[in-house]
Order: structure tokens, then C-alpha cells, then sequence
């Protein structure tokens, strides 16, 4: 059909062709038509030489004629007839042959091979009329056959040629009237010319048309080939054929080539020898086999190489083969043809964000998604299989933060990647290591719930991560924190087992970092209580249900209150009262300390504002809230609100504002100094305790933290020196010194004889509100309360013990016990029998020496002649108390 149209279209579309351009008399410039009319010419060249026989023959039959009946047709006639004949044939032969004719335009030479047609004819005519001359019979009949078909022969050897096979009728018509000397023959001939004529016209321009659409599909042809050539050399397609018994007939070059290096030519081998497919890819249940055999189409199957090697290398190329079978016209399979791509570097790039979707980039670890995946799929496999537990180890890294801030974030990278190789090796072939992000990593121990196992690779691996590490030539060290969770004792779906080793790692943190925490029911229940402690506490800053209590600072030179510090009660209306030590840490790690302490502060200042105008209000300062630009001015504010003067504000800040070591703090330092408040260092000793931030920070007191004022007038005690260090060092540095958590009457002594400036305890007494404050300044001196002599822990118990005084022996309980000594009952002796030397049997068969220190109402105090170990008796009752 398209042909067809193409046709109607040439033959509408050139109306205008002249009639010497239809018969190839005149030159158009048209390539195609001329190679059409030089090939029309070879055609007549090729069987010309027959034309020559056939005039030979029929010349040679009417001269053997002549010689046998010469009173017929005399030689003098005939020699001029066969010359006519034989000269314009010979012409065409010249025509044909003659390198110089050759070379001439293809319209030139038809206009020769016609004038030469048209002799031949005038020749062939004048033979075919001179047979009729011949005698009568065979002879005459042979010369006539052979005219008349040597006629038929050259008409049929010149038909390729339209305007020759015109030209040789013209010149039969023509010779008609000059032989016969008769009209009516002649103008039958001229009809019959006309006819010819009119068909040979039509012919070319059906010629002319088959040309034109013969150049079309030639041009179309010609850029397609291309077009396909340039897409196989340079595009990722290429295309493919196979004949009827699944044999390749073509293949693209490109793919070809790359077949041959994995082996033989793919010409002529089997579709399903040269490719196999990838049985992994999805949609490919059925196979090329399958296809080739039952005739079907198949499209996007991912094949490679069949002679690649198999095994776990990736092979070379991937290409994705599309296929269909081919019938011809009576519906009879030929084979299949199709087309392909290729797919490796798409494979390659598929393989690579696969990568970069399950694993880490920096460490190479399984990521988070990957982590995920993993546990989920482990978990259902307990749900759906026999039963097979499963472990979850979530670690933390200790210090990693201190190595990022200090040797930047390419040593805090290095760093990772060798954590992430020491794990690796730790845990082997037993699970799964992945890094959730930061410092955060994950294990999965699948078929592994034995505690004592997972405890001894815990601690191997806290082990193994707190080696010391070499990071750009200097020796780092860090730790670990880790928290278990089983499953399915611990949580059966993922949520759950990560929200239990989540909140087994926070007790792991919680009890001093570089240790492992299984988890336990107690540690849900206790952040059910965080979050609820915490719910509360956003309820109670918005209905102002916080109070303060301020706890006096007494001068020891004159035992007067010289300021109070302000502490931050809760009075739960369930729970009671909540202890700082409780809700504040929850506090800071859910974002509600910074607002908490504005409050703080500026209830602080406000009631302050109304006290006498020597005393000072001490307020504690998160380093959360330290760290933030703006608190400068938010004490401004709350300065300027209150109308106190910046002097009588003393802000208390911890040494934990060092830890990040940046030129922030030095920057905050100034600016509060700029302020004219006064600073604090808070708990000193027991945080960062790095004498380098005291050269600069611009601190005005130092306050000892109470774990140093604790015991110190105990005998035997260090804190005392402890102490003395710290106030000869802020007395060199031109600052005071507070003793914090003094409790004990003796201790005042202590501190003061120290050179301590000031004192902070319950021996002064309790925080009050704002309002007793100033009845509290009212009363001059402030008297000390609760104990006056200092004495070891006590601890609580009831436990049988032998004692023996002098010689006699008997049974006594023990109520309480020191390392100094302890209280007995069940002993009758008197007040007289104080400084007695006893022996007592604290532990199986071993006695203790000691005096009576106190006796009465059937009760004695003991002191022991030598300090005694409290943590012995945790070892298994003597045979005293089992008796008893």
C-alpha cells in the first residue's frame, strides 16, 4: 500500500514532465532517472549480440536464396537491403561498445539508439519484404521466419527503451508505404504506430513513477542505514536476528565484538548459547528457550554473556534483549527479530545507589535502612519458623565528641572508619555491624539470647573500641557504652527491640559510660516516668508551680549570712517533692532548662531586690544556658526588671562550660564581667578539673564541691589537705572560697582553720522561701545545728555476733556498724564499764578488738582498736548468726 500511494503521488505530482524528459531524450539533472535510462541501456546492450545473430541469420538465409533462385532476387537488389539492415544494427553495436559513446550522457545515447532502432527496423522491414521475392516454399518461408523473428527479437531487445522500441516502430510504419506503394496498409500502420505511441508514453510515465518512488525508498533506505549504523556505533542499542531454528543471523558488530573476547563468533550459534539470563531479575519465569520454542514475543530480559564464567565476580556486560517472531505472506514462521540495549552501566549505577541506600558511606558499615531490613526480616523469621532468638547491641561512642572539637571533623572521620574496622573484626561471622549515623552503631546477633555469651562480646568489644587510636600521628582514646536487647524476651517487632536497647544503653551512660546494660523492665518503667516527669514539668513552668528556696552563704570570720543561694523546689501534687537531682537533667535533655532557668534567674533577682543591699543571691547556670549568645542579655534584662544591683548577682557555673574548649567562653566571660555580676566556679574537683581555665576565666569564688568537705575531720582523712590546696590556690588567684554540704558542727571549725571564706550546709540550715529571708537576716549571728562531732558512715542491720569480755563469752546483736566501731543490745553491763576492752567476732573465727565507748539501758557503743572493713561482712554468716 505505501508504495502504492507513492506512486499516485508521482504520478499527480509531476504533470509537468516534458515528453522528451518521459522518454529520456533530454537531460533533467535527475540522478536517479539517469542511472534508470544507463541501466535500461546496459539491458539492451546485454542482448544486442542476439539482435546481431538474428540479422545475420535471416541476411544469410535471404543470400543463400538468392544463390538458389537468382532470376528471383537478383544480388545487385539485395546487397543495398542487407546493407540497411546491417549498418544502423552495427551503429547500436557501436553504441553499446565504443568507450567513447560509453562515456556520453544516458540521454545522448538514447537518442542514437533510436535513430538506430528506427534504421534497424527500416533494414529488418526491407529483409522481411524481400523474402516475398523469394521462389515459393521452404526456403522462402525460412527467410521469412527468419526476418520476422529477427523483427521480434531486436523489438524485444530494445522494449527496456521506450523511445527506441518507439523509434523501431516508426521505422516499420515508415518503410510500409515505400515498399508496398498501398495507402490503406499504411494508414493501418500509422494507427497501430499511434497505439504504440500512446502505450509506450503511458509505460514511461509508469517508468517515471517507479523511478521517482524508487529514489524515495532508496534516500529513506539510505538514512535509515545510516541512522541504525550510527545508533549501534554509538548509542547503547543494537539489534538481532535469528532464523527459524534459533540460530543468529546478524548481530550488531559492537555486541559481537564483545562476545568474541568470552568466546566463539555468536554467528550462527544458538540464541540461547550466546545469552543467559539473569534469573534474579523479576518478570523472568520464563526462559529464551521457552519463547524461541513456542514462538512468542518477549521483551526487557537481562541477559549476559552464556560463555562468561559463573561465580560471585559481576560479569562484564549486561544488555537488556527484547525479541518477536517474523512470518512472511502465507503466514509461515521465518525466525525472530529484535532489538536490545545495554545495560551495564545502568547495572553498575543500580548496583552503586544500592549500595549507597544500604550502606554506609563512610564506613562502608550496613546503614540505617539496611539495619532496619535486617532486624525485620530476622524477626519474621521467628514469627513464621521454629523458634530462633535474636540480639540487638546499640553502642555509643564515649569522648568522640572532645576528638571532632579538638582535631576537626576529617580526624573525627578517620576515627570512625578504624572503630568500624575493630568491630568488624570483633563481631566476625557471629552478626551484623552497621552504623546508624555520628558516632551511633548497631549489631545484630541473630540465633545468639545466651547472657553470659553476649556480656563476654560486649566487653570485648568496649575493649577492643577503647584501644588507643592513631589519628593523624596522635594517640586518641575514646570508649563505649553499650545496650542489649533480646528478642523476643525483650520486644517482638523492631520498634520495640531498639526502644529497649535504646533505653538499655541510656542506663549504660547513666552508670558511668564505658560498661554494657541489659535491658530490664525497671529501665521502661523509668523512662515512662522521664516522659511523664516531663509532661509534668512543661505543665508546671506554664502554671508557675515552682518555687524557690534560698539557702544562706555565712561568713566564717563573723558567722553572718552574706548572701543565700537560690534552689529550684517541685511540689509534685502526686509524687511530692521531687528532688533537682531528678528533674533537672530530664530538664536539659528535653529543652525546658533554658526557660526554667529565665525563670529562675528573674524570680531570683526580683526578690533579692527586697533585701538589704549587702546581700547577695547566688543562681546556678546550665551550661546549656552558658553556651547561649543571648544569656548576656537575658541577665541584663532581668537586672534592669528587678532594679538589683549587678554586684549582688552571683552567677554559679559548673566546669562543664570547658568541656568544648571553644573561644565562645572566653567571649561569655567577658561579656558578664562587662555586666559587672559576679562568677562562681561550681563543684570544683569534680568535673573537667583543669587548672588552665582559672589562668583566664575571671571567676570571684571558687566553691568547694561537699565529696571533699564530707569526712575531712575524720582522722586518717585527705580531704583536709584537699581542701587547703584549693583555698591556698584561690587565695593566690584573688578569689573565695565557699565550703559547700557542710552538715556536721565540727566541720565548721575544720574549714575555717582551712582559711575557707565562707560555708554552705545544712548546719546552717535548709533553704526557706523568699519570704523568711529577711526574719532570717534579722537575727545577727546564725547558730549552728545537728551534729557536733564527725563520725564514719553508719550502716543499719541486725546480725548476731560473739563477744567475749575478759573470760566470759556470750551472744550480742549488732544494730548498727562503722569502720570505727558499732551499737550492741543484749549485753548487761553498766555506765562503769566504760574503756573495757572487749573482743568482738565480726566475722567467722575472727575477732575484733575493741573498747566500750558508751553502755546503757542494755545497749553499748563499741569503738574499734583498728579501722574495720564494712564490705566484709557481705561475705556468708558465721556460724553465730546461722544460729541464731
Amino acid at each position: 500500500m505505501p508504495h502504492l500511494v507513492s506512486r499516485r503521488q508521482s504520478d499527480t505530482g509531476r504533470p509537468s514532465a516534458s515528453l522528451a524528459h518521459l522518454l529520456g531524450l533530454r537531460d533533467d539533472h535527475n540522478e536517479a532517472e539517469a542511472h534508470t535510462h544507463a541501466a535500461r541501456l546496459a539491458a539492451v546492450a546485454a542482448v544486442w549480440p542476439f539482435v546481431l545473430a538474428a540479422q545475420a541469420i535471416a541476411s544469410i538465409l535471404l543470400v543463400a536464396a538468392t544463390i538458389v533462385s537468382p532470376h528471383a532476387l537478383s544480388f545487385v537488389a539485395l546487397a543495398p537491403i542487407v546493407g540497411a539492415a546491417a549498418v544502423p544494427t552495427a551503429l547500436a553495436a557501436l553504441l553499446f561498445t565504443a568507450q567513447t559513446l560509453r562515456e556520453r550522457p544516458p540521454h545522448v545515447r538514447n537518442r542514437i539508439l533510436a535513430l538506430a532502432a528506427a534504421g534497424t527496423a527500416a533494414g529488418l522491414s526491407s529483409l522481411l519484404w524481400a523474402t516475398t521475392r523469394a521462389p515459393m516454399g521452404s526456403v522462402q518461408l525460412g527467410c521469412f521466419v527468419a526476418s520476422a523473428g529477427a523483427i521480434g527479437i531486436a523489438a524485444m531487445a530494445l522494449h527496456p527503451v521506450r523511445v527506441a522500441i518507439l523509434g523501431f516502430g516508426a521505422g516499420l510504419v515508415a518503410m510500409l508505404p515505400i515498399l508496398s506503394g498501398q495507402a490503406l496498409p499504411s494508414f493501418v500502420a500509422l494507427a497501430l504506430l499511434i497505439c504504440l505511441g500512446v502505450a509506450t508514453l503511458r509505460l514511461a510515465r509508469i517508468d517515471a513513477g517507479h523511478v521517482h518512488d524508487h529514489a524515495a525508498e532508496a534516500r529513506e533506505g539510505r538514512l535509515a542505514a545510516k541512522m541504525i549504523a550510527e545508533f549501534e556505533s554509538q548509542g547503547t542499542g543494537w539489534f538481532w536476528e535469528a532464523d527459524r531454528h534459533g540460530r543468529l543471523s546478524y548481530i550488531s558488530a559492537k555486541v559481537a565484538a564483545e562476545l568474541r573476547q568470552t568466546g566463539s563468533d555468536p554467528i550462527g550459534r544458538a540464541l540461547i548459547d550466546v545469552f543467559r539470563m539473569d534469573s534474579a531479575a523479576p518478570g523472568t519465569e520464563r526462559t529464551l528457550a521457552f519463547h524461541l520454542s513456542s514462538r512468542t514475543s518477549f521483551s526487557d530480559y537481562m541477559v549476559c554473556a552464556a560463555d562468561q564464567p559463573t561465580g560471585d565476580s559481576e560479569p562484564d556486560h549486561w544488555w537488556s534483549i527484547s525479541g518477536r517472531p517474523v512470518v512472511d505472506d502465507l503466514g509461515r514462521f521465518q525466525g525472530f527479530i529484535g532489538s536490545g540495549s545495554d545495560l551495564t552501566e545502568k547495572r553498575r549505577s543500580d548496583a552503586e545507589i544500592t549500595r549507597l541506600a544500604l550502606f554506609d558511606g563512610l564506613t562502608g558499615l550496613a546503614n540505617r535502612q539496611r539495619m532496619r531490613h535486617s532486624l525485620d526480616k530476622t524477626l519474621q523469621q521467628q514469627q513464621t519458623g521454629p523458634y530462633r532468638p535474636a540480639s540487638l547491641f546499640l553502642m555509643d561512642l564515649d569522648r568522640f565528641k572532645a576528638v571532632n572539637d579538638t582535631l576537626g571533623h576529617q580526624a573525627g572521620d578517620a576515627l570512625l572508619k578504624q572503630v568500624a574496622q575493630r568491630l568488624q573484626r570483633t563481631v566476625g561471622d557471629a552478626g551484623l555491624v552497621g552504623r546508624l549515623g555520628g558516632d551511633e552503631f548497631q549489631v545484630l546477633l541473630p540465633g545468639l539470647d545466651n547472657r553470659d555469651t553476649l556480656a563476654s562480646l560486649a566487653k570485648e568489644l568496649i575493649g577492643a573500641l577503647s584501644q588507643p587510636y592513631f589519628i593523624a600521628g596522635v594517640s586518641v582514646s575514646i570508649g563505649c557504652s553499650i545496650g542489649i536487647a533480646i528478642a523476643p524476651h525483650h520486644g517482638e517487632d523492631a520498634e520495640e527491640l531498639i526502644r529497649n536497647a535504646d533505653l538499655a544503653l541510656y542506663a549504660a551512660k547513666a552508670d558511668g559510660r564505658g560498661v554494657h546494660r541489659f535491658y530490664s523492665d525497671e529501665m521502661l518503667a523509668g523512662a515512662k516516668s522521664r516522659k511523664a516527669l516531663e509532661d509534668d514539668m512543661r505543665t508546671t513552668l506554664q502554671d508557675g508551680g515552682f518555687t524557690l528556696a534560698y539557702q544562706p552563704v555565712v561568713s566564717t570570720a563573723d558567722a553572718h549570712i552574706v548572701g543565700y543561694e537560690a534552689l529550684l523546689r517541685w511540689d509534685h501534687p502526686t509524687r511530692g517533692t521531687i528532688s533537682p537531682a531528678d528533674f533537672v537533667p530530664v530538664a536539659e535533655e528535653c529543652g525546658l532548662i533554658e526557660a526554667m532557668g529565665e525563670w529562675v534567674l528573674r524570680t531570683a533577682c526580683d526578690e533579692a531586690a527586697g533585701w538589704p543591699g549587702n546581700v547577695r543571691v547566688a543562681v546556678n547556670v546550665s551550661p546549656i544556658q552558658f553556651a547561649n549568645p543571648a544569656f548576656p542579655a537575658l541577665v541584663a534584662s532581668a537586672l534592669a526588671h528587678a532594679g538589683l544591683a549587678p554586684q549582688r548577682l552571683e552567677l554559679e557555673i559548673t566546669e562543664g562550660v570547658f568541656l568544648d574548649g571553644s573561644t565562645s567562653t572566653d567571649t561569655m566571660f567577658r561579656a558578664l564581667k562587662g555586666l559587672g555580676v559576679r562568677l562562681a566556679l561550681d563543684d570544683f574537683g569534680t568535673g573537667y578539673s583543669s587548672l588552665g581555665y582559672l589562668r583566664t576565666a575571671p571567676f570571684d569564688k571558687i566553691k568547694i564541691d561537699q565529696s571533699f568537705v564530707r569526712g575531712a575531720a575524720q582522722p586518717g582523712n585527705r580531704n583536709a589537705a584537699i581542701i587547703r590546696a584549693i583555698v591556698t590556690l584561690a587565695d593566690t588567684l584573688g578569689m573565695e572560697t565557699t565550703a559547700e554540704g557542710v552538715e556536721i558542727q565540727d566541720e565548721i571549725d575544720l574549714v575555717r582553720d582551712l582559711g575557707c571564706s565562707h560555708i554552705q550546709g545544712y548546719v546552717y540550715g535548709r533553704g526557706v522561701a523568699g519570704t523568711e529571708v529577711i526574719a532570717q537576716l534579722g537575727g545577727g549571728r546564725v547558730a549552728p545545728v545537728g551534729h557536733k562531732v564527725s563520725r564514719a558512715p553508719r550502716t543499719k542491720m541486725l546480725r548476731s555476733a560473739r563477744i567475749a569480755v575478759g573470760r566470759n563469752e556470750g551472744d550480742v546483736r549488732i544494730r548498727d556498724i562503722s569502720a570505727g566501731g558499732a551499737m550492741i543490745d543484749g549485753i548487761a553491763i553498766g555506765g562503769d564499764a566504760v574503756g573495757l576492752d572487749v573482743l568482738i567476732e565480726l566475722v567467722e573465727d575472727q575477732m575484733v578488738a575493741a573498747k566500750i565507748a558508751w553502755a546503757k539501758d542494755g545497749k553499748a557503743g563499741l569503738r574499734f582498736d583498728e579501722a574495720f572493713a564494712v564490705e566484709r561482712l557481705a561475705q556468708p554468716p558465721g556460724r553465730l548468726q546461722r544460729r541464731a
